[in-house]
């Protein structure tokens, strides 16, 4: 519950939860405020005060099975619930067993987690995980990791990227009726990638640097009136500057690693969790 920002704890029919038992000693650094502020109460009074969903691996197939269909996955439950305002409280049920037709009967939602046919059941604390994790958008105010969006270079910075890149094309003897197709083909992979302004920075140093080294080259071919050899086609043949001022060409490999964009985090509702036992 911590880890995904709810609080709010309420047991049906709980086990001792007092300092030194095997609860307390689970709940590690949730015991002084999750644990320590939970309230015991009964499955009537979550049902008459709360819009209800009971968490189950155990679904019917159709309608003639009313108490376990129709269900949501937890990221259809997400969605739903991220389009009403209400209150509502999240229901696990035993671990040995979960909840009962008669339990489920008095709730108003159904969610069950995808999972192997021939071994759907997940111990309470897996599922209350993923689930939590689904509806994370809802109850997390702000993530540990980086606002990627924010991160993403300016589209200045990305287009001196594609200027150099072009006098790159330009400068080691790319076809001519190829470099279209090779500038576009780039621009859509760094429009994918959403690259942050240190990767850009890096990038464009790079190709700064091979580009001040083709320049180079071709100063010392004009000076010493050598023919230019490299081709995209063959080998390069640079035996004719060996034995003067050797100038290499150096090839580049870039990699782009694509962010994922950030998830929209308006309209959050913060749902209770419920244990039944």
């Amino acid at each position: 519950m911590k880890n995904f920002g709810l609080d709010d704890l309420r047991l049906v029919n709980p086990p001792d939860i007092s300092r030194g038992t095997e609860a307390y000693g689970l709940a590690a650094h949730a015991r002084d405020d999750v644990l320590a502020n939970a309230s015991e109460v009964t499955l009537s009074e979550i049902a008459e005060n709360y819009h209800t969903v009971g968490c189950t691996a155990v679904t019917g197939e159709d309608s003639r099975r009313a108490v376990r269909f129709p269900f949501k996955t937890p990221r259809e439950l997400a969605q739903s619930l991220e389009r009403v305002d209400t209150q509502t409280a999240i229901l696990f049920g035993r671990e040995g067993n979960g909840l009962s037709n008669d339990e489920l009967a008095q709730l108003d939602e159904v969610c069950a987690i995808p999972a192997a046919d021939d071994y759907p059941t997940l111990n309470l604390g897996q599922a209350a995980t993923v689930l939590l994790y689904e509806l994370r958008h809802l109850t997390v105010d702000q993530y540990q990791i980086p606002d990627i969006e924010r991160e993403r270079a300016s589209q200045q910075d990305i287009e001196r990227f594609h200027e150099y890149y072009a006098e790159l094309l330009a400068a080691s003897g790319f076809e001519d009726h190829r470099r279209d197709r090779a500038r576009t083909l780039v621009r859509r992979l760094v429009g994918r990638s959403h690259p942050t302004d240190h990767e850009v920075t890096i990038l464009m140093g790079v190709l700064r640097q091979t580009n001040a080294q083709l320049r180079h080259r071709r100063e010392l071919l004009d000076r010493y009136d050598e023919p230019d050899d490299l081709s995209w086609g063959d080998p390069p043949r640079l035996e004719c500057l060996w034995n003067r001022h050797s100038a290499l060409t150096p090839l580049i490999a870039v990699a782009l690693v694509s962010s994922e964009s950030r998830i929209d985090q308006e309209n959050r509702r913060r749902p209770r969790v419920v244990s039944v036992t």
